[in-house]
């Protein structure tokens, strides 16, 4: 039986809102108008935005909790999978106050947990959508290089594999990569590529156009469909699955 989460999501997912012209034209103006006082005065703007990049995330989960068990068990909050706008601008040089897109990453446990998980980048002209884990902690990475050391050739067919480079052609790319083998791993190893990586991601770019089309979301969905393989492999280095 559904629990009253579940049920919330099928209700309105049954809705099927959709991202509008309206939200990306705000965040166009926010990016221009970056200071406290013009976003006071566009509170209203910036809620409706809010509000329907929140929709987005509602019908993402219960579509990816279709073929994501984890996903399906964790009871994830939809607002706490989106990012919030405000910039921390202690240590950056870029005191703007807001970021001029929406984030949302959805994963097992919550977005501040180390599992790999979903993404959806909303931001006039560079919109993305993928999967992954991005600048993981170095234990999570030395966890997963582990896992590509031994389960390379799984490594290598999940990459392959058509669905996935059809939405992926640039394929896995790293946040980051070393010049050397990390320390355990010789420069002979056949993974050594991919060893080098400091993170494992990818990305999917989305027109204005394709984001304010009634399908975007379908076509999120198939992305995700498409780098669940590599999340769910990713995810096993961290629970030390065999």
């Amino acid at each position: 039986m559904e629990n009253s989460t579940a049920l919330l999501y099928r209700c309105q997912l049954k809705q099927q809102h959709m991202i509008t012209d309206t939200t990306l034209a705000f965040l166009r103006e926010l990016k221009n108008n970056n200071e406290r006082i013009w976003f006071t005065e566009h509170k209203s703007a910036y809620q409706q935005a809010y509000g329907e990049m929140l929709d987005t995330v509602i019908q993402l989960l219960v579509a990816i909790s279709q073929f994501d068990r984890n996903i399906a068990l964790s009871g994830l909050d939809p607002k706490s999978c989106i990012m919030r706008i405000n910039r921390d601008i202690r240590f950056s040089k870029d005191k703007s106050p807001y970021k001029s897109n929406f984030f949302s990453f959805i994963n097992k446990d919550g977005r501040k947990s180390p599992w790999g998980g979903y993404y959806l980048h909303l931001e006039p002209g560079g919109t993305f959508a993928g999967g992954g884990i991005y600048m993981p902690e170095p234990a999570v990475l030395e966890h997963t290089r582990g896992r590509i050391d031994t389960h390379f050739a799984q490594w290598q067919s999940i990459i392959a594999e058509k669905k996935f480079t059809l939405h992926f052609p640039e394929g896995v790319l790293p946040s980051g990569k070393l010049v050397r083998p990390p320390k355990g791993y010789e420069s002979t190893n056949p993974a050594i590529e991919y060893l080098k990586f400091k993170g494992y991601y990818t990305q999917r770019f989305f027109t204005d156009n394709e984001v304010t089309d009634p399908a975007f979301i379908s076509k999120v969905v198939q992305t995700f469909r498409a780098v669940q393989p590599l999340i769910e492999f990713l995810n096993r280095a961290l629970s030390g699955a065999a």
